[in-house]
């Protein structure tokens, strides 16, 4: 490897470390202000708050990577177009393309890095830090297991759900075990399919049983549709289920066969599942965006420019993602044309500012 690539391999990198803390930082003491009254009410000591942060950093850098890559790009060629280094380099015969290549080895290095690092540690990390969110801050009882089968424990109540469908609100598969205050059992409900309507449970094709005081027998009755009262509302389902992000490649896409195979749609988690490759593709577009914004500016533009123009570009990138990433989950786009879209419409434009600023 030459020695130039050597130093801006090097000097990148730097400069991200730098970024990552800083943003790391900024992050977790605003959300530390934020959630303070949380913590307090529930008495956590010193450890337990550290330890709820430390298992959050690793979804903050996952989240960050992209822009922190981005920004420490923008920040090293800035400064080397203000001391007049990239003049000399190209004095020398080095062009600006040829400096590209250390940034794309960079650029999928950090991609292999962040898929793996997305894969394997921040699931674990994120559902440790759910779980101490919502049982030890939030006090509530509810339980995911890792296919997704939800129970609730509730007033005398304990509720079994089989899927939830996030995207439409809708449960299926659920069952309501109801009890006296001697814990016996005096009613079952069984229903094929429930939807949330004006604070209440609407279920569907429900089979109820009920305890006969008398005979200690149960008393079958078939329902059409059956208006209930439950312990739990969709926001609190959407809180507690495990999401993709808390799950690896491999373990989505094994739900998702399941799911599948059981009959009920499986389209937003298919999004889901190519997004992850895709998320970690961006860092080699940052990459191609940061230096196109950085060495084509004006040496008398200031800095802060070119790193409000990279900014600015991330935001837009995220937006236009979040955008496809929503016309797959409402099925007006294939999941992998949704979650890859962003992807080529911005590896073309980094393509075509890299071409301007040579």
């Amino acid at each position: 490897m030459p020695i130039i690539y050597k130093y801006l391999s090097k000097e990148i990198l730097k400069q991200f470390g730098m970024v990552l803390i800083v943003v790391v930082c900024i992050y977790v003491i605003a959300d530390f202000f934020e959630k303070s009254d949380n913590f307090v009410k529930a008495g956590f000591s010193i450890f337990k708050i550290v330890t709820f942060f430390l298992l959050n950093i690793p979804m903050i850098v996952s989240q960050i990577t992209p822009i922190g890559i981005l920004l420490s790009v923008i920040i090293f060629f800035s400064l080397m177009n203000k001391n007049n280094e990239l003049l000399a380099l190209r004095s020398s015969g080095i062009s600006t393309l040829s400096l590209l290549k250390p940034l794309v080895v960079l650029g999928v290095s950090g991609g292999v890095f962040l898929f793996l690092f997305s894969d394997i540690v921040v699931p674990i990390t994120t559902t440790k830090a759910n779980r101490m969110w919502i049982k030890e801050i939030k006090g509530r009882s509810l339980v995911t297991s890792k296919e997704k089968n939800i129970w609730i424990k509730g007033d005398r109540k304990i509720t079994h759900i089989k899927f939830y469908n996030r995207k439409n609100t809708e449960v299926f598969g659920i069952r309501v075990n109801f009890f006296d205050e001697a814990f016996r059992l005096t009613r079952k409900l069984d229903a094929e399919k429930g939807y949330y309507n004006d604070d209440k449970w609407v279920l569907q094709e429900v089979l109820e049983q009920r305890l006969d005081p008398q005979t200690g027998m149960f008393n079958v009755l078939f329902h059409h549709r059956l208006v209930v009262s439950l312990d739990f509302e969709p926001e609190g389902l959407s809180q507690v289920i495990k999401k993709p992000a808390e799950m690896s490649f491999k373990e989505l896409l094994t739900y998702i066969r399941k799911i599948e195979a059981e009959g009920y749609d499986a389209t937003e988690y298919r999004v889901d599942l190519h997004a992850k490759p895709a998320n970690a593709f961006v860092c080699l577009i940052m990459c191609m965006i940061g230096m196109g914004l950085a060495v084509g500016r004006q040496q008398q533009q200031k800095i802060v420019f070119s790193i409000g123009y990279g900014v600015s570009a991330a935001f837009i990138y995220w937006i236009f993602h979040s955008f496809c990433l929503s016309l797959g989950y409402g099925e007006m786009l294939p999941p992998f044309v949704a979650a890859w879209m962003a992807n080529f419409v911005f590896l073309c434009m980094g393509a075509l500012i890299l071409m301007y600023a040579e």
